[in-house]
């Protein structure tokens, strides 16, 4: 179980930790890696250039040979992976990201989805090993910015973090599970980020958890209150309504 995992020895990086969590409660999750290990977000797509430019056809090209050489090996999780990570990588190209919203175009998700369902192959091949590097891109792809599904950020955070047990993975996962409506697996990611954090920095990291809870709690809420059908009468409302009759 994911929550009996204990770690020893391992130095916190506590400055990384509150970077993390900074960008997940700003939904600011897609220019860095999640868990803690800057890797797989969209500084990660340029670095294989040593950051000079890719142009958007060279990422194109990349996903179409990822996937060519997957359909023509459609057991190898491996190659799956290599497609999730081609799709991620050529969504966060060009015009397919918006810098100044920090979200995914509907081009750009149309790629996320591909990522996704090689994503969901890799899984069902990989079966109890699944690539925790790729997972730290889906993360992202199913961030907020991209196809806003937390419960499967959360499933990939998870996998992240039994393959990294840190007080960073630990940290994202409760924050991402707090996201998806969690509280309880929310909770248990708190308690052994806590655990796992130097004395010194709890008190921060529990406030910084805390804080990300509460975020999680009104936004729900508010989302509720907006999807709630017009006209919808209040409880109170009702009680009024059906005692308004006259005597017997």
């Amino acid at each position: 179980m994911l929550f009996d995992l204990r770690g020893s020895g391992r130095r916190t990086t506590v400055k990384a930790v509150y970077l993390t969590l900074a960008l997940l409660m700003g939904g600011g999750l897609v220019l860095f890696g999640i868990g803690g290990d800057v890797s797989g977000g969209l500084f990660d797509a340029f670095s294989e250039n040593s950051g000079q430019t890719v142009s958007d056809d060279r990422f194109r090209d990349r996903a179409q040979q990822a996937e060519r050489a997957a359909n023509a090996n459609p057991e190898d999780a491996a190659a799956w992976a290599a497609v999730a990570r081609a799709r991620y990588q050529y969504a966060s190209a060009g015009d397919f990201f918006d810098q100044n919203t920090g979200q995914f175009t509907a081009e750009g998700k149309a790629q996320l989805q591909a990522a996704a369902a090689a994503w969901e192959k890799h899984l069902a091949l990989a079966k109890n090993k699944p690539d925790d590097s790729i997972a730290t891109i889906m993360v992202q792809a199913y961030s907020q910015a991209g196809l806003n599904e937390p419960e499967k950020a959360v499933a990939a955070q998870e996998i992240i973090t039994e393959e990294r047990p840190k007080d960073s993975t630990f940290a994202t996962l409760a924050v991402l599970a707090y996201q998806a409506g969690q509280t309880r697996k929310g909770d248990l990611a708190t308690q052994e980020a806590l655990r796992l954090a130097e004395k010194d920095d709890r008190n921060t990291l529990k406030s910084q958890l805390e804080q990300a809870k509460q975020q999680a709690v009104a936004s729900q809420v508010q989302e509720a209150t907006d999807n709630a059908p017009a006209g919808t009468a209040t409880p109170e409302g009702n009680k009024k309504k059906s005692g308004g009759g006259g005597k017997d």
